[in-house]
Formats: structure tokens, C-alpha cells, sequence
């Protein structure tokens, strides 16, 4: 909203200046002067605020506005309007929105306006992401020296690297390129199968078919030029859409994962536009967009038809969700990392029942938690059926932010704006803790760390009980957790020579130690937490025994980089954990073998020896074969027990060694306080990745800049493109509205029964090569293997049409039998589902879909709506719909019809076969009953599900798309 047309808005009065040059004003809330404001939770001030800012008294109405600052009244029960401040896109998602404004364009133009005037009403990020594959990677050999272990391994690993059936350089047909190597594929490898190759970095590259070398510099150039080549359609028109249309930002391939991106680079917390600050938000296609509510950024997952509705400027309709504050109290036990924080509190929250809810954290614990640490929590939200998981800003937020792209003066005004409208908070302050519909207090000091084993990974034991637990596995009978080692054997001390120095082993002794950072442990903060645990035992004199098999495996190059940026990673090496490689290691049975004076003592005291290692598999045994308890540990936990040189210790009470001055020193002594970690971490660790991002953008511009594309404001469809073509939805568009008409003798497309979901309406996966998509792009001379998938070809509605109802799990009652057929009711011939629509279309015969219970229940899906639509589908008749399933229906010119209470198709005897007729009035009604009477001369009533005048006029324009192209006629 510009400033210019502030007087005409309702809520106008409630402008203030932030600053006094008055350069930038807001909506200042508190000039409500309503008390309830201050009570609200800040995530539903964030709601509120939107609201207000976008009341226009048709999409966003006073009504509205009151409803939410009666939340805690309404909750649970109202719908609400929500226009977010940015809509997140991934590429595979984006393309059919980028699309449908392409198409819009051409409409608009037909008639006489002007294209550029065609643009997302929300801006819009679009992360191109998903389109790089590995054709070109690092590969090793695999040759440990005790291989095996893994399940179901019933042969050693290769000795050497074998490429996979069928690959060539690239994924390509046609030979290798010149700079790798030149050597047609081998006979000999074509048609047998082969284990899979090891990955492992800092190893040489190969070309992927050949094994021959590819040079360092070359690797990444080669990938790029692989993916230019598979998605140059795809490409081309995403770098058109980046130029042509406005408050789009494209951020090109190779420069990161969407959600990494939107934490890292397109954060805002704060927004200004027209005048106006305003707080960031986010609507996103990605299953992680919840991340972002760490930073108090209010937004989470949508699909990809309600993402293209935001873009055009609908908001999206949500009930008024009930806010479940999650206090955070008590002191972070000190020997505990970040992940058993994150999964305390995520098995805490998993037990209630917060489904569809909103969960906001607050008290004194949550300054303990550092913005990363925030934001793994709220990724969590799948975890525990959340919304959203959202924290508010604070003095840590700040500070976070301090180290990343935000300038002092963006921090500052961002401060003074939230401080101003009460969305910035003190945690240890109770008086501005809001009201909730529920508390679920969280002590963070019971999250005490743990270890699993000594034989399973779901038997967990206390650190603080370690030292009993380990003694009770010996006492217990052979079985999942004991040993059975009698009492007079319990203190057996083994000496034994190594370098010429002796050394004692017993019952507990730790022999292999592994630090390994794959699965959860990749959480910067552990790992820092194990380098300085290192730094410091190796500055006060500690050492690891010589004879303990130490090992330090990153998951990934990046692990090293920011261990290496802290400056902790040569303590690693002086404790012993070098690092070995990057690969799965330990966690297989990948591990050298022990020195013959250790295996030899072990097998003399018959001692149950343990290996502590950091990854997520310890079978008995796995490790090596003299090895009998082996335990999971966090990676700090890993080298503490190193030092100590046994698990039967109480790090508590007993010291771990002595320091250079013969003084007892205990674990924590060394072990480094939260404070320390969070400060490195932000210091080192989160100002080098904003690094890295910064040479990945420019990296990425260069690649992106390449990439040549038309400069025309309506996009130049290419005929024979199998990846992107203009749809049909503006087709015979007129600047008036059209009446209403009703459906005559409509014939069943599909007879369905219950849950009926987005998987069976449109699949995500393959192509099948029997399908009507197949033989669609058979005829555009595509091989098989060129088919590619139903994600990748989104901006086909050829295919995407042909692929609706394809599933070979549709349950179609017409047929009989499950598979993508249907009854072609007037010549009595059994089609795939297209080639009968296509039939009943071209004999203008009109189309519904008879369902049961839960239609189109599932995911979002950006075709479940439009397929059936361009199938020729007036409406579905169903006993209930998914409410967001009901929405998408309506949005593309669909009529949801639900039958009356206690009817569906078996009680009122439908066969599926009959011609349906529903009457429709010239002024339909939301919520409104309407007759429907079949060929055979039944008569029965359903209700249009319409919720709202909005949804009336979606149906009357024949879908949103419509309805926004004729708005610029």
C-alpha cells in the first residue's frame, strides 16, 4: 500500500512517523486502543498487523481485523485472511506460477493491454535448486581393511570403483566430453549389475562411466554444463521471467538449497514498501519454510496453487489458530550439546497434542538458545504436527544478525520498528509474557545427556549413570543389554606392551573412539562443542592413550571448513582424531584394525572392551569382532571418553586425568559453557558460511549470466518444447463476466470412493511408459528413458493433463479394478482417464467426479485442481472435502458439491452411468442448496461449498486466473 491512498484506508488513523524526518511511518497498533493487543501472542500480532495494513474491504475486511484482536475468543473457530510479505518458491513448484503469468500475459495482450502490466502482487523469491544432479563427482576406492558389517551385506565391497548400470559421462547419450575422456563405454560393463560406489571427498575426480580424471576446477564447470544442458528449456525461462516481470527475484542454480537461502540471504525480519515498515513474513513451497520462525520471521509450507494465489494477491485463508506457549525454564545441563535440547524439546511437544496449532516459546530458557539452534527447533515442526514454532525476536536474534548481510543501521531501525509495535521481547521479563490458549512448560536442566548401547541404539543410558549402567550390563544375563561376567572376573586388569610402553585393559576400557559428524550431529554447535573440549584438555595436558583407535569423519567438507574456522581442528589432530576422510567409516565397520597387543589382551581377560562412537549404528560386533559393548555418544562426549580411557567413570566424581601441574582435572573443567560455543559459532562459523554464500551468488551470477534468454514482455513459446507451453486456462476469455450456467447431462468421469487423495489425483513420480503422458511424449519423438518425471514437466499441462488421475492406484468404480482407466459411458469402452475426458470434451459433453469421504485429502499438489479442470470437470460431488483441496477446486473454476448429511452414492443408488444435472441460479449463494437430477429420475440436494461472497465470484470468472486477467480488461 502506497501512502498515497492512506486517507481512503479504514485504518489510516493509525499511521505514526518511526522516525522524525518521517522518511518511513507504520501502522502503529497500540493507537488501537484496545487492551486485548497487548495480550496477544506476537505471532498473532503479526496476523493482526497484516490485516490491518491490507484491509481493502474485499479480500481483507474490518470484520477480519476484529476477529483476530479477538483471538483468544475466535480462536479454533473464525477464518482469516492472511497476505504474507513474500511468497518462497522452488523451481519445481514455481514454474507452473511462472507459467500461468506468462500465459496471462498473452491474454491480456490479445485484448489490447499492455503485458507489463502482468506482474506478482507479492514479491517472490524463486530458488532454483532442484535442478543440478552429480554427473560428475569424487569417487574412491573402498578397501578397508574390515569391511562389512552393514546390513544385509552378504560380500565385501568391490576393490575397486564401479560405476552404475547404464551410466555414461553426464547421464548423457552420446560419447563423454573431450576434456574428460574419449573412450567408448566398455562392452563388457553394460548389462551387469554393481554395488555401489563409495562417496568420498579429497579424493580424485573421475568421470563417472570411464573412471578416468577430471581436474579439480574442472568438476564444478562440468556439472553446470551438464545442467544447462538437461534443463536449458527450464533455465531460459526462469532468466525471462527474472528480467520480464516484476517483484520476482530469481536466485540462479549452484548457489544453494531454498530453505539455506532463505535463512542465509533473503531474511528480512523487517519489510519497507510503499512508505511502509512492516514485518517480513513468508509463504514457501518448501517443507522447511517453518526454519524461518526461528528468527521471528512468521511463515510456513504451502502449495504450489496457493503460492499462485498469494502471487496474484489473494490471501490465504487459515482459522484463527490457537497459540500453544511453550516456556522454556531452568539452566541447559552443561554437558549437554544443542541436538539433545532440540530432541528433548521435540519429544516434549510430539506427546501433546498441537496439531494445526501455532507454538510459541517464551520464558527465561529461550535466551540459552542460539538463532541456529532456534531455527532446528522450528524445523522441527513436522516432528510434533505444528504450524509453526515461533520465536521472537530478541537481543540474541539481534546479535545473530550482526554477523550476517544486516547493516548497524538496518539493525537499528529494525530494533526501534519491532520495539515500537511490541514484537521485539525480553525473555527474562514475565510482565511481557502474553496470554495462550495452553502452556507447556519445558525444565531444560531434565534434558541430561545420554548415550545409547552397549548393543542397540534404542537403549539409552544417562552420562550421569554411566558408570552404574555399564557395571548392571556386565551383572545381567547374555541377552540384548548384558554380558553375564561373574563377579570375581569384574576387576581383571590385562597389562600389555604398545611402543614399548605398558598399558592395562579391562571391562570397559574404550578402544575405538570415532567422532563422526553425519544425521543430526552435523549441528555446527556439536561439533565446535567437541573442538574445544579437544582445545582445552590438549592446553591443560590431557592426552588420548596411544593404543585407542581414533578417527575424526567429517559428513562433508564443510564440517572441516568450519572446524577449521574456529581454530579448533589441530587440537583434534593432537588428541589423536585425525581426519580420515570424508565418507562413512566407523558407523559401517569401516575401521582399521586394533594393534595384536590390544586384540590379544582383550581375548586374555575375555573382556568386554567398548569402541564410543558419534554416528547412528552400533550393532554388537559391527565394529570388530573382539569389540562386545559399543556406544553412541555426541561427538564432545566421544573425546571425553577417549581421554578417560574407559566408560565405567562418573564424570562427576571421578577426574578425567591429571593436568601439567599433577592436579586432578575434571570434565568439567574442560568442558567449554554454552556462551563459549554460541560465540564461536557466531564469530567463526556463521560469518564464514555468509561468506561462502556472498562467492556463491557472485559464482552463480556468472554461470547465470550465460544463459541466454529473449527480451520480449510476452514470453516467445517454443511449439516444440516438451518442458514448457503456454495453458489453456485464458482461453475465450471475454472482458464480461459470463452467467453462470448450469450443468446439463453431465456424464461421470470417475466414480470414486473414500480418501481420495492428491497422490491418486495427480502423481508426483515416473512416467509410466503405458500412460497417456508417455504417449504423448512418444509422439514428440522422446525415448523412455527421456520421459523424465511428472515433477520435472510442471510447466507441460499437456502432460501434466494426461498425467491427471494416472495413478496406478485410483480406485475407479466405473472400471472395476485400480489403474488410470475409466468407463467412457456412450460407446461402453474402457479408456485411460485423458482419452475419455478428451472424448466427452470433444462431444461437448460436461463432466463431474462422484467421491466419497476426505476428497482430495494429502499434500498440495499445483495440478489436483487444474487437471481436472482442463479435463473438462464443472464438479465434484463428494460426502466432505479436504478444506484446502475444496479451496484449490474453487480456485480453478470448480464446483465442490457435498451431498446431504446421511446421503452419499450407495444410499441414493447411483450407478455412475447416469447424465447428472445440477440447476444452477444466476445469483449463487455461499453454503446455498442446489438440486441435482439424474437420467433415471432421481432427484436429490447438495450444497455448493462456498464459504465465503469470494469463492462466488472465483466460480462466476471461472477460476482466480480469470478473474485477475479481467480485472486489467
Amino acid at each position: 500500500m502506497a501512502l498515497t491512498a492512506v486517507e481512503e484506508h479504514p485504518y489510516h488513523h493509525l499511521i505514526d512517523p518511526l522516525s522524525d524526518d518521517g522518511r518511513l511511518k507504520f501502522f502503529n497498533l497500540h493507537k488501537l486502543n484496545d487492551s486485548r493487543y497487548v495480550k496477544l501472542p506476537l505471532s498473532i500480532r503479526v496476523l493482526l498487523e497484516a490485516a490491518i495494513r491490507n484491509c481493502d474491504g474485499f479480500y481483507v475486511t474490518e470484520e477480519d481485523v476484529q476477529n483476530i484482536l479477538d483471538w483468544e475468543k475466535q480462536q479454533a473457530s473464525t477464518e482469516v485472511p492472511f497476505l504474507p510479505a513474500r511468497v518462497l518458491l522452488q523451481d519445481f513448484t514455481g514454474i507452473p506460477a511462472m507459467v500461468d503469468l506468462a500465459a496471462m500475459r498473452d491474454a491480456v495482450a490479445k485484448h489490447g493491454v499492455d503485458p507489463r502490466l502482468v506482474n506478482p502482487k507479492c514479491h517472490t523469491d524463486l530458488i532454483v535448486d532442484h535442478c543440478l544432479q552429480k554427473d560428475y563427482s569424487k569417487c574412491a576406492i573402498q578397501n578397508a581393511p574390515n569391511p562389512g558389517g552393514g546390513e544385509g551385506a552378504t560380500r565385501p565391497p568391490p576393490s575397486k570403483p564401479v560405476p552404475r548400470r547404464g551410466s555414461h559421462c553426464g547421464g548423457q547419450r552420446g560419447p563423454c566430453s573431450k576434456t574428460a575422456c574419449n573412450e567408448p563405454p566398455s562392452s563388457t560393463s553394460a548389462g551387469r549389475p554393481h554395488a555401489p560406489v563409495q562417496q568420498i571427498e579429497n579424493t580424485p575426480l573421475l568421470c563417472p562411466f570411464h573412471l578416468k580424471p577430471v581436474s579439480e576446477g574442472e568438476t564444478s564447470v562440468k556439472n553446470q554444463e551438464m545442467e544447462l544442458s538437461r534443463n536449458k528449456e527450464r533455465l531460459q525461462f526462469f532468466k525471462w521471467c527474472s528480467k520480464a516481470f516484476k517483484n520476482v527475484n530469481v536466485v540462479p542454480p549452484d548457489v544453494g538449497a531454498v530453505h539455506q537461502v532463505n535463512l542465509e540471504y533473503l531474511s528480512r525480519v523487517i519489510q519497507i514498501g510503499g512508505g511502509l515498515i512492516y514485518p517480513d513474513s513468508v509463504l514457501g513451497t518448501d517443507s522447511h519454510t517453518t526454519m524461518i520462525n526461528g528468527l521471528g520471521i512468521l511463515g510456513w509450507g504451502v502449495g504450489g496453487i496457493e503460492s499462485e494465489a498469494v502471487m496474484l494477491g489473494q490471501p490465504v485463508s487459515l482459522s484463527l489458530p490457537p497459540v500453544v506457549g511453550c516456556k522454556l525454564v531452568g539452566s541447559i545441563n552443561p554437558l549437554s550439546t544443542s541436538i539433545d535440547v532440540v530432541l528433548g524439546i521435540t519429544k516434549h511437544l510430539r506427546q501433546a497434542a498441537i496439531a494445526g496449532k501455532f507454538v510459541e516459546f517464551f520464558g527465561p530458557g529461550v535466551s540459552q538458545l542460539s538463532a541456529p539452534d532456534r531455527t532446528t527447533i522450528a524445523n522441527m515442526c513436522p516432528e510434533y504436527n505444528a504450524t509453526v514454532s515461533f520465536f521472537p525476536v530478541d537481543r540474541v536474534t539481534i546479535q545473530h544478525f550482526k554477523k550476517t548481510h544486516f547493516s548497524q543501521e538496518k539493525l537499528e531501525l529494525l530494533e526501534s520498528y519491532l520495539k515500537a509495535v511490541k514484537l521485539f521481547r525480553n525473555y527474562e521479563d514475565p510482565a511481557e509474557d502474553p496470554r495462550y490458549s495452553e502452556v507447556i512448560e519445558i525444565d531444560l536442566s531434565s534434558m541430561v545427556p545420554h548415550v545409547s548401547g552397549p548393543k542397540r541404539p534404542q537403549d539409552r543410558v544417562a552420562v550421569c549413570g554411566m558408570k552404574e549402567g555399564f557395571q548392571s550390563c556386565l551383572d545381567e544375563k547374555l541377552g540384548p543389554r548384558g554380558f553375564h561376567i561373574s563377579k570375581d572376573k569384574q576387576g581383571v586388569r590385562v597389562p600389555f606392551l604398545h611402543a614399548g610402553q605398558e598399558y592395562h585393559l579391562g571391562h570397559g576400557s574404550v578402544v575405538i573412539a570415532a567422532v563422526i559428524s553425519c544425521t543430526n550431529n552435523c549441528n555446527p554447535s556439536v561439533m565446535l562443542t567437541a573442538g574445544l573440549l579437544a582445545k582445552k584438555a590438549a592446553e591443560a595436558g590431557l592426552r588420548v592413550k596411544p593404543y585407542i583407535r581414533t578417527s575424526l569423519a567429517p559428513g562433508s567438507g564443510m564440517a572441516t571448513h568450519y572446524l577449521n574456522a574456529g581454530g579448533v581442528l589441530p587440537y583434534f589432530s593432537r588428541l589423536g582424531f585425525e581426519v580420515i576422510g570424508y565418507g562413512c567409516a566407523t558407523c559401517v565397520g569401516n575401521t582399521a584394525p586394533l594393534p595384536e597387543s590390544v586384540v590379544d589382551a582383550i581375548k586374555q581377560g575375555d573382556l568386554v572392551a567398548c569402541g564410543v562412537l558419534s554416528g547412528n549404528r552400533h550393532f554388537e560386533g559391527r565394529l570388530c569382532d573382539c569389540i562386545r559393548a559399543n556406544y553412541l555418544a555426541s561427538p564432545p562426549l566421544v573425546v571425553a571418553y577417549a581421554i578417560a580411557g574407559t566408560v565405567g567413570i562418573d564424570f562427576e566424581k571421578e577426574p578425567l586425568g591429571l593436568d601439567c601441574d599433577g592436579r586432578d582435572l575434571y570434565l568439567r573443567d574442560i568442558w567449554p559453557s554454552r556462551e563459549e560455543v554460541q560465540r564461536t559459532e557466531e564469530d567463526a562459523v556463521i560469518s564464514s558460511v555468509f561468506k561462502d554464500l556472498k562467492a556463491r551468488m557472485a559464482k552463480g551470477n556468472t554461470f547465470w549470466s550465460n544463459i541466454e534468454c529473449p527480451e520480449s514482455a510476452v514470453f516467445p513459446w517454443d511449439a516444440k518444447s516438451t518442458y514448457i507451453r503456454s495453458p489453456s486456462f485464458f482461453g475465450k476469455l471475454s472482458k464480461e463476466v459470463p452467467p453462470l450456467q448450469s450443468i446439463d447431462e453431465a456424464h461421470a468421469l470417475l466414480f470414486l470412493g473414500d480418501k481420495v487423495t492428491t497422490d491418486h489425483i495427480s502423481p508426483a513420480g515416473s512416467i509410466a511408459r503405458v500412460s497417456a503422458a508417455a504417449k504423448y511424449l512418444l509422439s514428440k519423438r522422446l525415448t523412455p528413458r527421456e520421459f523424465n518425471s511428472y515433477g520435472s514437466r510442471r510447466g507441460n499441462d499437456a502432460v501434466m493433463t494426461r498425467g491427471t488421475f494416472a495413478s496406478i492406484k485410483l480406485q475407479n468404480r466405473l472400471v472395476g479394478k485400480a489403474g488410470p482407466k475409466t468407463l467412457h459411458v456412450p460407446s461402453g469402452q474402457t479408456l485411460d482417464v485423458f482419452e475419455a475426458a478428451e472424448r466427452y470434451q470433444r462431444d461437448g459433453v460436461a463432466l463431474i467426479i462422484l467421491a466419497g469421504k476426505d476428497y482430495g485429502s494429502g499434500s498440495s499438489r499445483d495440478w489436483v485442481a487444474k487437471g481436472p479442470y482442463l479435463m473438462g470437470v464443472r464438479a465434484v460431488i463428494a460426502e466432505s472435502f479436504e478444506r484446502l483441496h475444496k479451496k484449490q477446486l474453487v480456485g480453478v473454476g470448480i464446483l465442490p458439491l457435498r451431498f446431504a448429511p446421511e446421503q452419499n452414492a450407495d444410499t441414493l443408488q447411483l450407478a455412475g452411468t447416469e447424465r447428472f444435472s445440477v440447476s444452477l441460479p444466476q445469483r449463487l449463494a455461499p453454503g446455498q442448496q442446489l438440486d441435482v437430477k439424474t437420467s433415471d429420475g432421481k432427484n436429490f440436494v447438495v450444497t455448493a461449498e462456498l464459504d465465503n461472497e469470494l469463492d462466488v465470484i472465483f466460480l462466476q470468472h471461472g477460476g482466480l486466473l480469470r478473474y485477475v486477467a479481467r480485472t486489467m480488461l
